[in-house]
């Protein structure tokens, strides 16, 4: 399992640093004593997790646009990073319908950018490039997908996902194959948690009504995904990004997600919510037009946890629990900071 130490004295590049999962990254690898470089647009909501925790003030911060390479190459070469973590991406299935263009320049352009500075630079070890669930071919198999299936994601966000998964693959084997550079993907299912503001998702859908006191909206509550809390997801890739630093034979293709138990319909996931949250919260069902979306998805982890002995240590409740945790705290204006802290040594110790 992650030993959380070794990253103390590493020098890490974060792209995507002020995204929701960006910032609890940064967030593990600060409380961790690593040199933390970040480079990203400034955050896509307000409020936002990166601003709630200051966490620019811990790390040196770049703000830019993944897709200009010579102020990526800049910051990439002030920071002489060991390792990096590539997060950075358009992020919203909606959102890639409704701008195609950009976000095949940022999902697709922005992972050759950042392997460009890593070829050129060379003083990295270490990469690792966070793609999704969504890259394979989507058969609405009932069993999980395995890492040797195909890609060929059907949207725009999920197909420039798979693209940037075929990019880092060309750049391993044209520039790296006798290198001392491990390069691995981590194709994570929902991430979950605390801070996460963006819309078009159903967790923070969630929350905004039950701030209002309004009754949930699902609109497709019989989908099946394979939910996670952000801080399984976040452990496996300081996993891998570790081991493949330690041996290259660890650079691999790795699916991160939960146990066959907790990959579950939205309409099962609003009703955990429901109960967590309190307060007599509902949800309907109602169908709200838009554009195609899988509606069954399911991921095969075996690799990572053979490899690694990895497992997940937080079952579906539990994720919940800690983002209704996290939210009230928030809302109450208590310390989110020491939140987090205790939520991440929560999170390692419960593994013991």
């Amino acid at each position: 399992m992650l030993d959380i130490r070794f990253y103390k004295n590493k020098r890490v590049f974060v792209t995507g640093h002020t995204g929701f999962k960006g910032t609890w990254l940064c967030k593990m690898l600060i409380n961790a004593g690593a040199i933390v470089t970040g480079y990203s647009l400034k955050p896509s909501t307000n409020p936002s997790l990166f601003h709630i925790v200051s966490i620019g003030e811990k790390m040196t911060s770049v703000l830019g646009d993944i897709r200009d390479f010579n102020s990526v190459k800049k910051a990439f070469n002030e920071a002489q990073p060991e390792i990096v973590f590539h997060l950075a991406a358009q992020p919203i299935v909606r959102d890639s319908y409704r701008n195609p263009k950009y976000t095949y320049e940022t999902n697709v352009m922005g992972t050759v950018n950042i392997l460009e500075c890593i070829r050129l630079l060379g003083m990295v070890k270490s990469f690792l490039n966070v793609t999704t669930d969504k890259v394979y071919k989507n058969n609405e198999w009932e069993w999980g997908y395995r890492e040797n299936e195909s890609l060929d994601g059907f949207d725009p966000y999920s197909n420039s996902k798979s693209c940037s998964e075929l990019v880092t693959n060309s750049y391993k084997n044209s520039f790296f194959s006798e290198e001392q550079v491990a390069i691995s993907t981590a194709r994570a299912g929902n991430v979950i948690g605390g801070g996460d503001f963006a819309i078009d998702r159903i967790v923070p859908d969630c929350i905004r009504a039950a701030e209002k006191k309004e009754t949930i909206i699902v609109r497709n509550p019989y989908s099946i995904r394979p939910y996670q809390h952000v801080l399984e997801a976040l452990s496996a890739y300081l996993l891998i990004a570790q081991k493949q630093y330690q041996d290259i034979k660890y650079a691999d293709f790795y699916n991160v997600g939960p146990d066959e138990c907790d990959c579950i319909t939205t309409g099962n996931l609003v009703d955990v919510f429901c109960k967590k949250w309190g307060g007599n919260m509902s949800w309907e069902d109602k169908f709200i037009s838009g554009p195609h979306e899988a509606n069954y998805l399911k991921l095969d982890c075996s690799k990572i946890k053979n490899k690694f002995g990895w497992k997940p240590r937080w079952d579906i409740e539990t994720a919940i629990e800690k983002t209704v945790e996290w939210t009230k705290c928030y809302m109450k204006q208590m310390d989110i900071d020491e939140c987090m802290n205790e939520q991440i040594k929560e999170f390692f110790n419960s593994g013991k």
